[in-house]
């Protein structure tokens, strides 16, 4: 975008009466930001949600100098400014009807990489969970996927430390302005994760912390991601918002489960109970659901020709021989056989070397 064209988006994200979605409307229906001056009150009020005092703050002058301000500081501190017209912007992001019209980057974040997920939890997160955390990053490092998380004390800082262990990429959503860092303990991280990624928020230099802010950001951290992990959490929580935004935007939701008895787990628990989420077991489930492929597969000089099956594996095999590919449901229900049995059975086939699994969670025979 060029400088002017900046100024009138800084100037109607300003607006606070505003928000994003109201915001994309006014641009859809005028064709740019600055075009949304330029259109007469008449016109405006024809669109839907827009009423005489919102247009009437449009047309303070405040906003235009906070603008200037704003892009002062951008241009002081080299911020990487992303539209959500613009080719950089998060594809993902895209999608989400409330994603920022405008979102703000620091580092060297790079997204082109298809794999991104997001990881969260409690931010008193046990001894268990930090264990649960690191072994998932490591099992999936193989994968080189970017961890999203909110860089926040427990399983966020948890999770992005496993990352640069594994030398991934990872990305902070703050849920502030890039003037500043919350916690302040965690500066010392600020610099490394730049150069494996970087921070996003939509968060200006002269936003007030609050709490709240936190909830807003959470749209940010799930709509990113193609998938959200849920390590820990007690029944209520942000990571439980998280893992609600994700689903409203028709993304996979991973949990962990716990004891009944373990109050940091009940929020987990609840989810998957409730359907809300995937039953995360091992992190190999993970890659399995998403139908996530290594780049660079060993495959095998020649296909076996006697394979041992148990009666459920000939019985879906047959199914899978005759119908050619099918969907995961689909055949659990011509197969008269529980989904969770099926895929279980099928990942047993699959490390057999039997079959494959396809986007849109279907099945082949190899």
């Amino acid at each position: 975008m060029s400088d002017q064209d900046l100024i009138f988006a800084l100037a109607l994200q300003n607006v606070p009466k505003i928000g994003d979605i109201t915001a994309k409307k006014l641009i859809k229906h005028c064709g740019s930001p600055e075009a949304i001056w330029n259109e007469t009150h008449r016109n405006l009020l024809k669109i839907e949600g827009i009423g005489r005092m919102m247009i009437s703050d449009l047309n303070h002058q405040i906003h235009f100098e906070a603008a200037e301000q704003e892009l002062k500081f951008i241009k002081d501190n080299q911020v990487k400014c992303h539209y959500f017209l613009g080719e950089n912007y998060p594809e993902r992001l895209k999608h989400c009807i409330d994603g920022p019209i405008l979102l703000f980057q620091s580092g060297n974040v790079n997204l082109n990489n298809r794999h991104i997920i997001s990881v969260v939890g409690a931010r008193k997160i046990t001894t268990q969970g930090i264990a649960n955390c690191e072994a998932l990053v490591e099992k999936l490092a193989i994968y080189n996927p970017i961890i999203v998380s909110g860089f926040a004390y427990g399983t966020d800082i948890t999770a992005q430390k496993a990352a640069l262990k594994h030398n991934l990429q990872t990305i902070g959503c703050l849920a502030h302005g890039l003037n500043q860092i919350y916690p302040k303990v965690h500066k010392k991280y600020v610099a490394e994760i730049e150069n494996h990624g970087g921070f996003f928020t939509d968060f200006w230099s002269t936003d007030n912390f609050d709490r709240n802010n936190f909830l807003k950001r959470n749209r940010i951290i799930a709509g990113v991601s193609e998938a959200t992990i849920v390590i820990e959490s007690a029944e209520k929580g942000g990571s439980l918002v998280t893992a609600d935004i994700a689903n409203s935007y028709n993304r996979e939701v991973f949990a962990i489960p716990g004891r009944i008895t373990d109050s940091q787990s009940e929020g987990c628990n609840n989810l998957i109970k409730l359907q809300r989420a995937h039953l995360l077991s091992k992190p190999e489930d993970v890659p399995y659901i998403l139908n996530w492929r290594l780049e660079k597969e060993v495959k095998p000089i020649q296909k076996k020709l006697f394979v041992e099956l148990s009666s459920e594996e000939k019985n879906l095999y047959n199914f899978l021989k005759d119908n050619g590919k099918e969907q995961l449901d689909l055949i659990a229900l011509k197969c008269n056989m529980p989904t969770f049995r099926v895929a279980s059975v099928l990942l047993n086939m699959e490390l057999k070397g039997v079959v494959r699994p396809l986007p849109g969670k279907q099945f082949e025979i190899i």
